[in-house]
């Protein structure tokens, strides 16, 4: 039984939030583990004194669980960021300064739906004489190993694939991809921040050279993120200053919020068996619900998304309109990525897998949570059946 933590100033108005794939609620045992660190045990952790050395414990606690989380060996690195658009940067300029400046290797491979904080360094790369190839999806909204291989050329650096897509849950074939990668002995780095919590990411099953995640995308707080990188691997630091994180990313460590996000990925490991049992079958249910819906549509089959994804088409309905007509009942959902919500343009994954036109902006992304119950999941469909009856009913497009 989970709390769920999404509650109302106004107690007789519904409040439901499908929108974890933007951010997710920080676990009540989170947000406990971390408030002794705000103003009781505050030190600055590179600190020789005792207010610095008491919290190295609890630090420590934290980032063995991180290593614990994706399955990274002693020998490798997670370095504490500030968030997952971070971590992206650090690698592909990273890359860029490290290995392609010189112009040996002039070359990435990445895809045409990754998240913006990868897609728009890529462009700024190419401004500076990076080429890069941006690979469409297939018709289920991912991008094959085989794909990936026609693409690496000998002048290829970096080969940068989602683990699974923000907007559709699409998982990619990360391990196929890194074995791809590692017979070209070409780097491979991947954005794992909407795999994390929701289904198992290993570091050693799966060939990757460096991988992002943000801890508040699996119940952590926000402003802080990792990035893994292997063993082996050189990355300079995208940040310059003092000597944290051993000279791999400077300024002071966010003790209090690196606890929670440690703790946070050690309850997403714990959680793993019920995102796939009881959040795949919540998630089931809504999708079925809405899809007795005349003229609807679900990117992406079932068994190739995360478990609490829905990303769902309704022809002649607006995404925004729905959206609109949805926070009026007190429900939240996105029309896809967060971070691009206050974009017009038509959805890149609609058009990526050749929906036509008439779709591109019809899109809308409902994604669930552990906290999520079922009365919430039927109470959606209800007020979202309404909600497409009234649209359509005043719609020229339909």
């Amino acid at each position: 039984m989970f709390y769920n933590g999404f509650r109302s100033a106004q107690p007789n108005m519904t409040r439901i939030y499908l929108d974890n794939n933007a951010t997710t609620i920080v676990d009540p045992l989170v947000r406990q583990a971390m408030e002794p660190f705000f103003c009781d045990q505050y030190g600055n952790p590179n600190s020789l004194h005792q207010f610095g050395t008491e919290v190295h414990p609890a630090l420590r606690t934290a980032m063995n669980r991180l290593y614990a989380g994706i399955n990274a060996a002693d020998t490798d690195d997670v370095i504490i960021t500030g968030c997952a658009t971070e971590s992206n940067n650090t690698v592909l300029k990273g890359v860029w300064f490290d290995l392609m400046r010189a112009g040996a290797k002039d070359h990435i491979v990445t895809t045409s739906v990754e998240h913006p904080c990868v897609g728009n360094t890529a462009r700024f790369l190419q401004s500076l004489g990076a080429k890069v190839t941006f690979l469409p999806v297939n018709h289920d909204g991912r991008v094959e190993a085989q794909a990936v291989a026609d693409a690496i050329t000998p002048r290829t650096a970096l080969v940068s694939v989602m683990w699974a897509n923000n907007e559709t849950g699409i998982i990619f074939p990360v391990k196929e991809i890194g074995e791809v990668c590692r017979d070209a002995g070409v780097l491979f780095h991947t954005d794992a921040v909407q795999a994390i919590g929701k289904v198992p990411v290993d570091v050693q099953e799966v060939p990757v050279d460096f991988l992002s995640f943000s801890g508040h995308k699996f119940h952590g707080p926000k402003g802080v993120g990792g990035l893994f990188v292997r063993r082996g691997r050189r990355l300079p630091p995208l940040l310059h200053g003092g000597e944290q994180m051993a000279n791999k990313r400077a300024g002071t460590v966010n003790v209090a919020s690196v606890v929670g996000m440690g703790l946070a990925m050690d309850l997403a490991v714990q959680n793993l068996d019920y995102e796939d049992r009881e959040v795949r079958r919540l998630r089931d249910r809504l999708e079925d619900g809405l899809l007795a819906l005349p003229d609807t549509m679900v990117v992406g089959r079932r068994e190739l998304r995360v478990p609490n994804t829905v990303f769902l088409s309704v022809r002649g309905v607006e995404g925004e309109a729905l959206l609109w007509d949805l926070n009026k009942a007190g429900i939240a959902a996105s029309t896809g990525s967060a971070c691009a919500s206050e974009s017009l343009e038509a959805s890149p994954i609609i058009s990526a897998i050749g929906a036509g036109p008439e779709l591109s902006h019809t899109g809308v992304r409902l994604s669930l949570s552990r906290f999520t119950t079922e009365a919430e999941v039927d109470a959606v469909i209800r007020v979202f059946r309404r909600a497409v009856e009234r649209l359509r009913a005043i719609s020229s497009a339909y």
